[in-house]
């Protein structure tokens, strides 16, 4: 530790601490643009300059290291000054040349109310200009559908330049000319490809890069804001939901060290359109063979004289990807109370019993320990499209020093990082585990092996955690062995226990032509149940599940109810209700409440506590929120060591096709429709 005044104030901070992360131990405020937390230091604004005793002239505190101050002439500790005179005049001086060239566009431009240039020019900017040539103008730059440019406003912080080729991986903006004339800009102009494009306009200070969808459309006074969580896919990640009356107008990131940072993936934050388009908001009813509107009591019913008359055991539920605890476990103890037993929440992971252990289906290393392992097997999975803030933590590991990669998988993709490409499926798994491969050796010597299973993959899990058994994937401290779910709701589903009860079906077989009479479908439409079945439809848009709908129950969307979801690593997490569901759309465990009441089964409970209450009686896990229960992840290890048979066979391939389009809510969008048709043309361009 190394002393130092700050303002008169003496600190112990590390040598290697900058002079701005001193200032800030001492609690002074020091102002910046091209400096952030988890990017390289550029030192190019220079608003951050500082006074240091003995120094010719002020210095950057953000690019000037403690351990390179020198003490004084007595051996005083070096002292910094923050708010004299001569460090006041050098921001000033710095202000008045970053507004030399920046126009007057506040009352017009999308970043007014949060713009960092805005701010600091409070603090220090002039009243007037001394510069009398003409601004310098730059032709604005099309990066894509979701970032708009405006680049007269830029200040060349590069801090988009840098996000996207140290943070996402994919160098899709670059710098072209010098001084005066230099311009942000992307390769040819060329749309951006990294599906994490939107936090450059997060990162920008100025008005330079902003949300297109969201442009002119609203101002930040004008928002409430609601703090709630992700479920376009199973990370999670910490949200704000910004909403103006009952309509959500705007999605953005907010900081969680456990799992996304600062960073969200471009379908979260542009899904805002797809929560409007195609909306269910009212009940209808199939007769002869076309929907017609129906009244909440017709609809009920309709069911109850569907359901009385059919043996339970032709009766199944199912349950899609974006369903909250809360109406999973009305939706089962509803299923329970009238007997049936085809039960599944598993859309594409039917592989997993929640009873070989809770460490069998989720992420037990977490998403903060992969930055911990020191060799990495990713098996059956495309991290990139399946979970973009893990496998940003991936690319973060390789980051902080070289670490070995290696990938089972029937493609090619580009993760943002180098890896060694094993192979395609079950075979170079095998071949592994039987030391035929150079990476068992990689494993071996490894301290913190890791091991990571995706839903492709989860048909070798018997052969996958035996070989982390033979690598010591799982040993005192160390929790290297995880599966990644794809889906919001599967491991809440699986914590809840909705799979086939004794001789019930399986989701596979629930969807055959004739295998039910009666079927409830909670929101399940990656997958088209077949004929023959009289399905009631409870979800949110009118997507696969509706279509095929005999009923159809209008329920509420993730951004429209209060909620438990449990994300890939088993961490419980509240989303919270931003606004209210459209027309008669209701929240989905009132309908089950209702509909319970009309099939002579009422649930006990009337209001969302006194759910809560009994859910948290029989899992008492979920009540701690933000937490992940402790697993037996030895325990569970043995159990899948020990399944029987070897496995399907043949390769692994990601359940995701489309990044962009993955649930019914992404696929109302039409800005994720943009980005999906993009995307797909410059895969054909490379298969070229």
């Amino acid at each position: 530790m190394t002393k130092i005044l700050i303002d008169g104030t003496e600190v112990d901070v590390p040598a290697d601490y900058t002079l701005l992360q001193a200032c800030e131990i001492a609690g002074a405020e020091i102002p910046r643009f091209c400096f952030h937390e988890r990017l390289s230091i550029a030192g190019n604004c220079r608003m951050c300059l500082v006074e240091l005793k003995g120094a010719p002239k002020p210095v950057a505190s953000c690019a000037y290291a403690v351990k390179d101050c020198r003490p004084g002439p007595n051996g005083e500790p070096p002292e910094v000054l923050t708010r004299s005179g001569t460090t006041k005049k050098a921001r000033e001086g710095v202000m008045e040349f970053l507004l030399i060239n920046h126009p007057l566009d506040c009352p017009i431009c999308d970043q007014g109310g949060h713009c960092d240039l805005q701010d600091q020019a409070m603090a220090y900017g002039v009243d007037s200009t001394r510069y009398s040539e003409n601004k310098r103008a730059v032709e604005e730059k099309y990066i894509g559908p979701l970032v708009r440019t405006a680049m007269n406003r830029c200040i060349h912080c590069t801090r988009c330049v840098r996000f996207l080729a140290e943070v996402a991986g994919v160098p899709d903006l670059g710098a072209i000319g010098r001084g005066e004339d230099m311009e942000i800009t992307s390769y040819l102009e060329q749309a951006m490809g990294s599906e994490l494009q939107g936090n450059v306009a997060d990162l920008c200070p100025v008005g330079a890069l902003v949300h297109l969808p969201q442009s002119y459309n609203v101002r930040p006074w004008e928002l409430h804001k609601t703090e709630s969580v992700d479920v376009m896919d199973a990370v999670g990640s910490a949200i704000r939901i910004d909403a103006r009356g009952r309509e959500v107008m705007q999605i953005e990131p907010r900081i969680n060290e456990e799992i996304n940072e600062e960073w969200i993936s471009d379908k979260t934050r542009h899904v805002v359109d797809g929560l409007r388009l195609q909306r269910l908001d009212r009940p209808f009813l199939r007769e002869n063979g076309r929907l017609r509107p129906a009244s909440w009591g017709e609809a009920f019913s309709a069911i109850a004289a569907r359901v009385k008359s059919v043996d339970p055991a032709r009766v199944g539920a199912l349950v899609g990807d974006l369903a909250g605890a809360e109406e999973i476990f009305a939706l089962k103890q509803l299923m329970g109370a009238l007997g049936v037993t085809n039960l599944d929440a598993r859309q594409t992971a039917e592989a997993i019993d929640p009873a070989w252990g809770r460490a069998a289906y989720t992420f037990a290393p977490t998403i903060p320990g992969i930055e911990q392992a020191d060799a990495i097997l990713i098996v059956g999975a495309n991290p990139r499209t399946e979970a973009s803030l893990l496998n940003v933590r991936i690319r973060k590991r390789w980051r902080m020093a070289p670490v070995s990669i290696g990938l089972i998988l029937d493609e090619q993709p580009d993760l943002t990082y180098p890896y060694t490409y094993l192979g395609a499926g079950t075979d170079t798994l095998a071949s592994i585990a039987k030391g035929e491969h150079s990476f068992l050796d990689v494993l071996k010597k490894a301290e913190r092996p890791l091991i990571l299973v995706g839903e492709g993959g989860l048909g070798a899990l018997a052969a996958a955690a035996a070989l982390a058994k033979d690598v010591g994937a799982v040993a005192e401290g160390w929790n290297g062995f995880g599966v990644l779910n794809t889906a919001a709701a599967r491991v809440g589903a699986l914590d809840l226990g909705f799979v086939p009860g004794q001789g019930g079906l399986t989701f596979t077989q629930m969807l055959e032509p004739g295998a039910l009479d009666v079927v409830f479908n909670l929101g399940a439409d990656e997958r088209v149940i077949g004929p023959g079945a009289f399905v009631i439809y409870q979800g949110t848009h009118g997507d696969a599940g509706a279509s095929r709908a005999d009923v159809i129950l209008p329920g509420a969307a993730y951004t429209e109810k209060s909620a438990t979801y449990v994300n890939l690593e088993g961490r419980v997490q509240m989303a919270n209700r931003a606004g209210f569901p459209p027309g008669d759309a209701r929240e989905d465990w009132a309908i089950l409440r209702a509909l319970s009441d009309v099939l002579g089964k009422r649930l006990p409970y009337d209001s969302l506590a006194a759910l809560r209450k009994a859910m948290y009686a029989e899992h008492p896990h979920l009540a701690a929120v933000g937490q992940i229960e402790p697993a037996d992840a030895a325990g569970t290890l043995d159990t899948l060591a020990a399944l029987p048979g070897e496995g399907a066979k043949g390769a692994f391939s990601s359940p995701i096709a489309d990044f962009y389009l993955t649930n019914p809510i992404a696929r109302a969008s039409r800005v994720l429709a943009e980005c999906s048709s993009l995307a797909r043309g410059r895969a054909l361009e490379a298969a070229e």
